[in-house]
């Protein structure tokens, strides 16, 4: 097969979307070297380096097109697909050509998450009208539709009313690079060039309402009351008005010992190593548990590197994050501050537990490789095809 990916995510994402692109591109084109796999993306950059894959074509707009490049990936990249005898295209973060319906070209569509359909007023109406006519759209007239989670399974066919046998749940993978145990000299220079503690609860994510990240703030508050908040929170993001939220609130309560924001050093945030999370593996394997109290996601990826890192997971009792942590987690509710101060107690002090849930947690996550990513991918693209 020729097969074709909206690849902007590819070169341009550093985030969630970015990695599930370029780890699912590159573990197809190992996995399946018998098919020619084209990356149609508006411009071409450093962050995906594909040329150790022989069978990875790189494909960008040309003539007129360079001038109008949004319009030629949400459009007229149809003519070039059908120019090289595309068979298959697969749209990887929502969205699909709107032409794609009368090219001939079979097309796949990828739906990581309808959370701007659950959560709509923390969207602006722009966006949240973008979000919802690009995806409406692609799961209407795509031939079929991957979702990275059963939750996402359930909430396309509750949204859009979506025929249930249309829709193939496709677990996501992490970057492997979780997978490789770091050195000892690696963690140590990591540790002293992020100042890190010596013992912390790690945080993963954009500081947004959704994320959740005050509720750990009050547990680390409470524990700070009764005398027990002696492991500090590293945080990893940042965001807008509900991270100034979030900062009030540890002013107000005298908590900035507790909570160390990397983001905010600047030194840090313009490093390399931290931009491209190639630092991250080596932080992961150093913390005490990773703390995501997420109230919705369409995967929740930060708990997959924490299994992958051998790193316990406090993470919400709700949405798909029992789907990702399986049974290797500890769950809380996500609105119980309570629920989160004894979680972190018990984590953080009991040995056995600590053992048994990273045990259950590399058990678990061999659900998740990229291989096996592919294959299912794979599969969805032969019942296209047949």
């Amino acid at each position: 097969m020729n097969i074709a990916f909206d690849a902007k995510r590819a070169f341009q994402n550093t985030t969630g979307l970015g990695h599930y692109s370029r780890t699912l591109i590159t573990s197809l084109a190992e996995g399946f070297p018998q098919h020619q796999y084209y990356l149609a993306a508006p411009k071409l950059t450093s962050l995906y380096d594909h040329s150790a894959l022989p069978n990875v074509h790189d494909l960008t707009p040309s003539g007129v097109a360079k001038f109008f490049p949004s319009a030629w990936r949400s459009k007229t990249v149809v003519k070039d697909l059908k120019k090289l005898n595309i068979d298959l295209y697969h749209g990887l973060s929502a969205e699909v050509p709107v032409d794609i319906p009368q090219s001939g070209v079979r097309s796949v569509v990828t739906i990581h998450d309808l959370i701007f359909e659950r959560y709509p007023h923390q969207y602006g109406k722009i966006d949240l009208e973008i979000y919802r006519r690009k995806s409406k759209f692609a799961c209407n007239n795509a031939d079929r539709i991957i979702a990275i989670s059963e939750q996402t399974r359930e909430d396309i066919i509750r949204y859009y009313a979506i025929r249930a046998d249309k829709i193939d749940v496709c677990y996501q993978s992490c970057n492997e690079m979780y997978q490789q145990k770091v050195s000892d000299a690696t963690r140590q220079q990591v540790r002293q060039k992020y100042n890190l503690p010596a013992k912390f609860f790690l945080s993963v994510g954009s500081v947004i309402e959704r994320k959740n990240l005050l509720i750990v703030c009050k547990a680390l508050q409470l524990l700070h009351k009764d005398g027990k908040a002696d492991v500090p929170l590293v945080v990893i993001g940042s965001g807008g008005r509900y991270y100034a939220k979030v900062k009030a609130y540890i002013e107000e309560q005298q908590l900035e010992h507790l909570v160390i924001f990397l983001d905010e050093n600047k030194a840090i945030a313009n490093d390399p190593g931290y931009k491209s999370s190639a630092d991250f593996p080596a932080i992961y394997q150093q913390a005490t548990a990773l703390i995501y109290p997420s109230i919705f996601e369409g995967f929740g990826i930060p708990i997959l590197e924490a299994l992958w890192s051998g790193l316990p997971v406090i993470t919400s009792n709700q949405s798909c994050m029992t789907e990702t942590g399986g049974d290797a987690a500890v769950y809380v509710n996500p609105q119980s501050a309570d629920e989160m101060a004894d979680a972190m107690v018990r984590v953080s002090s009991e040995e056995v537990l600590r053992q048994s849930m990273i045990e259950k947690g590399f058990k678990h996550a061999l659900q998740f490789t990229p291989g096996q990513c592919a294959e299912k991918v794979m599969e969805v693209y032969n019942k296209v095809m047949s």
